[in-house]
């Protein structure tokens, strides 16, 4: 005997159509933004945006230097730290090449860690741009100062 799945079920009363709530009288909850609008792109990416415009400042400058260098934006530095960085929180990180395993150089930013520092887009932006400076310093073995002029000196 074959029973249709449009019968009723005596007992379970019949689903109801999607609920939207209206608590408190407060209107439906949404978006308060909608995404056609500049204003609506997420913290994660105005930050992107800020790494970007400080990486294409590098590249026009070292654009030699830095072909095929992978440029990235981690939330948080991984558990495991490096060993000289044992006492602090790292803001960025160089990872060396591996051709064995097909992997270019990398410099990563962590994201949480920078915003935490800062108070505004001013000073993320400089934070990133020093963060960017050192890493590449690094992997060019050369002075932050070199690698950008505007680089800021401790005296």
């Amino acid at each position: 005997m074959r029973v249709s799945s449009l019968v009723p079920v005596p007992g379970i009363p019949p689903r109801r159509g999607a609920h939207r709530r209206d608590r408190h009288g407060r209107g439906l909850r949404g978006p308060l933004m909608p995404p056609t609008l500049p204003a609506w792109r997420t913290r994660a990416d105005r930050f992107d945006d800020v790494v970007i415009r400080n990486v294409e400042r590098l590249e026009r400058r070292w654009a030699k230097q830095l072909k095929g260098v992978e440029f990235a934006v981690e939330e948080v530095p991984p558990s495991d730290p490096a060993p000289w960085e044992h006492r602090t929180v790292a803001l960025g990180r160089y990872f060396p090449a591996d051709p064995a395993a097909g992997l270019s150089h990398r410099v990563v930013v962590y994201r949480r860690p920078v915003l935490g520092r800062c108070e505004d887009t001013e000073e993320l932006d400089q934070l990133v741009r020093v963060v960017l400076v050192e890493q590449v310093a690094g992997m060019l073995g050369r002075g932050p100062e070199e690698i950008d002029p505007e680089y800021p000196r401790e005296d």
